[in-house]
């Protein structure tokens, strides 16, 4: 049974528990932390280079984790923030447009060897990655991780209005790609 987070950030600032507070938060957060960055950065070896960034920032920084905001809040803005940071150093290496990026992710995606573009699914992905970047983020949060826009807002640090309308037209434009393509 997993641990409730109260007690994990207790049992991670006592030095004898330190260690394994911490597996036990890398136990129970992992999974969801590695979709929300797959769905961001596409490849899976991409994801988990991510991934370990995210765990490496979390174990420096949890001691001084002040409890402001839920331990899943601050894991996901973390792992936001990691990704976000992988895309835009990615951007720099290529240095191509912005929409040469975004179309690079869309070739990681028909890279993949299950890639069939007749598949409800794919199209969802290729549609996804055809989104700019905040509402490709908004709508994998609200869409994949059922994140209320409230708990979003902390993570992203914008307004809940703003979220509402970056996943509006996240769905619209996804909407517009499905029957089109």
């Amino acid at each position: 049974m997993l641990t409730d987070d109260k007690q994990l950030l207790y049992d991670f600032k006592q030095p004898a528990s330190k260690e394994r507070a911490f597996t036990d938060i890398i136990k129970k957060y992992q999974e969801k932390l590695y979709w929300h960055v797959r769905r961001m950065v596409v490849d899976h070896d991409d994801a988990n280079d991510v991934l370990q960034n995210v765990f490496i920032k979390v174990w420096n920084g949890l001691v001084n984790f002040r409890e402001d905001s839920q331990l899943y809040t601050w894991l996901y803005r973390i792992a936001t923030n990691e990704s976000l940071t992988f895309l835009e150093q990615q951007k720099k290496r290529a240095t191509t447009s912005l929409s040469d990026d975004e179309s690079g992710l869309s070739n990681k995606v028909k890279a993949d060897q299950n890639f069939d573009a007749n598949r409800l699914e794919w199209k969802l992905q290729l549609a996804i990655q055809q989104l700019p970047e905040k509402q490709r983020i908004v709508f994998n949060l609200r869409y994949y991780d059922e994140m209320p826009y409230e708990e979003m807002s902390r993570v992203l640090e914008t307004s809940e209005g703003a979220l509402k309308a970056s996943y509006h037209h996240a769905a619209k434009k996804i909407e517009d790609f499905i029957k089109n393509h």
